[in-house]
């Protein structure tokens, strides 16, 4: 996407093929629709400032790496109703027909500022501010939720299976278990940013322009009956990059299979790139191979692990010395099961009369544009323009409707996300939880603020 271009659109078609068929405009619960024809049924139509922020870390979670920003943005950028929008939200018989039309000559007109994707995050800090015309703000709630909340999720998991491997590489394989067709494109570019070396799924590697890697399945093996002919078949088929799978029947065995059959190739000038393990006890089992391998002769053959794996497994295989050189990992990581949600919200913080804050119990917010600055133990979440030392991360991208900033590419996202893990201190950049944890501090004129405005709505 050029700079500027996020007005012009490249057609609804396009937008819902990204988004897996969903109209992005009506991506949207219905509470916010009628909110926004009561807005405009009162001519409330001034600018209104929106942020998406975490409430609380999931258990075990040090950190969150920002992502989803890009698809956003092209969700945004068409994010239009269009006839058949229109009718299907007149056939509900709640809306006026001067509302109706306003949708219909809708777009984001709007300015947005966001924390780049794969910078490190905290609880209770802005990752992206929305600042339109109130009914365009408010529409876009249940969007920017989903696609932030649901990719951020996927990011801050790959960044803990990154972690766990350390110098040993994985590969994203999660998309059959993955909770929708959207999310496992998303998952595999969340895993692409945290630190991932390829993707397993063929449309994520079309769209990204990213590598992929794939082995075989057991049903392949179980398709012939000798072993060593569906290993032969395989490499002769694929010359040079032949991963074989050992444990369709026995592990050992198959790997003597290999082998053979390696040897017997090596005569056709034909080589065998790896073997993966996929059940068993893989520590034990790696140690086996890799000396069957060794001693056939295969010591530059790799030995890959897949099979219900996650950043737990993988920290217990690296600290065990196991000899597996890279990592194929999918359901755990995909839909992050151990926290497969984020408690991200999206909450008005002001409007053309000025800032606003919710004093609900267990879910007071912030008022006021913010900004966030990263110290070199702590963050400070204080007020835009407010002077704060450290370094600020939220960045303006669309202004009025329209782009700042050349989209970053998926290796520049994966450099800031390297670079921004790899800059926390030690306790942090681990896959136990850390104590103490990261401090995240609120500015001086932010907490008078808040005392300001809680004074006002205090009762009696």
């Amino acid at each position: 996407m050029a700079v500027g271009e996020l007005r012009t659109g490249r057609g609804h078609d396009v937008t819902r093929a990204l988004f897996g068929g969903v109209r992005p405009s009506l991506f949207v619960d219905l509470y916010e629709l009628t909110m926004a024809a009561a807005y405009h049924a009162t001519g409330r139509t001034g600018p209104a400032t929106f942020e998406v922020s975490v409430r609380s870390l999931p258990h075990e979670r040090n950190f969150l790496v920002a992502c989803g920003l890009e698809d956003l943005l092209e969700a945004v950028r068409d994010w239009r109703f269009d006839a058949d929008d229109v009718d299907y939200l007149r056939s509900l018989g709640q809306f006026s027909e001067d509302f109706l039309g306003h949708l219909a000559a809708i777009q984001f007109t709007g300015s947005i500022r966001a924390v780049p994707e794969g910078e490190v995050v905290f609880a209770g800090e802005p990752l992206v501010e929305i600042t339109a015309p109130v009914i365009e703000a408010q529409l876009l709630e249940t969007l920017v939720l989903n696609i932030i909340g649901t990719e951020t999720m996927q990011a801050s998991k790959a960044a803990r299976i990154a972690i766990a491997c350390g110098d040993r590489s994985f590969v994203d394989f999660s998309a059959r278990r993955d909770h929708g067709v959207a999310a496992a494109i998303g998952a595999a570019r969340a895993a692409l940013i945290a630190g991932a070396s390829a993707t397993s799924l063929v449309e994520a590697g079309c769209r990204l322009g990213v590598a992929l890697s794939g082995t075989m399945a057991h049903a392949y093996v179980m398709s012939f009956d000798d072993e060593r002919d569906a290993f032969r078949t395989f490499a002769r088929t694929f010359p040079g990059n032949a991963v074989l799978l050992l444990d369709t029947w026995d592990t050992v065995q198959g790997a003597h299979h290999a082998v053979d059959v390696a040897r017997e190739l090596r005569r056709e000038g034909i080589s065998i790139d790896g073997v993966r393990l996929d059940s068993g006890d893989l520590a034990a089992l790696a140690r086996k191979v890799r000396s069957i391998l060794d001693e056939g002769g295969l010591s530059d053959v790799q030995i890959l692990a897949s099979g219900d794996l996650d950043e737990h497994v993988i920290g217990a295989l690296v600290a065990d010395g196991a000899p597996i050189d890279g990592f194929g990992v999918g359901t755990r990581m995909g839909t992050s099961e151990d926290a497969p949600s984020l408690g991200v919200v999206y909450k008005l913080v002001g409007d053309d009369r000025g800032p606003k804050l919710k004093l609900s119990e267990g879910k007071a917010t912030l008022p006021g544009r913010k900004q966030i600055h990263r110290a070199e133990d702590h963050d400070v979440v204080c007020l835009a323009g407010e002077p704060c030392d450290g370094r600020a991360l939220l960045e303006p991208i669309v202004e009025s409707g329209r782009r700042l900033t050349a989209p970053p590419t998926l290796a520049e996202m994966h450099g800031r996300c390297a670079a921004s893990v790899g800059a926390l201190p030690p306790r942090l950049r681990s896959i136990q939880p850390a104590a103490p944890p990261y401090e995240v501090r609120v500015s001086a004129r932010l907490h008078a603020l808040v005392d300001e405005l809680t004074a006002v709505h205090s009762v009696g």
